[in-house]
């Protein structure tokens, strides 16, 4: 699923889910290193689990960030 982004450098976010648990997660621009990181960190993360985590984020004076993003496209995921 493609998720597009609100409010971040990254303008999406290509996201694998099966079973619950997070199979890939590749975003489209944001900062190359730390989108590396969190998809890294991510990968085979139960579902929720990962929207614990991401949720609420903020990246510096902004009201959401890559990470925060990702927990929202997963929360979409989980509602269709």
């Amino acid at each position: 699923m493609r998720y597009q982004t609100h409010g971040t450098c990254a303008s999406a976010i290509d996201v694998e889910v099966k079973d619950g648990v997070v199979e890939s997660v590749r975003f489209i621009g944001g900062c190359n290193g730390n989108t590396q990181g969190v998809s890294a960190l991510v990968k085979g993360m139960k579902v929720e689990e990962a929207i614990s985590r991401l949720k609420g984020i903020r990246c510096g004076f902004k009201s959401t960030s890559c990470p925060d993003q990702l927990a929202q496209a997963l929360e979409s995921m989980a509602k269709a």
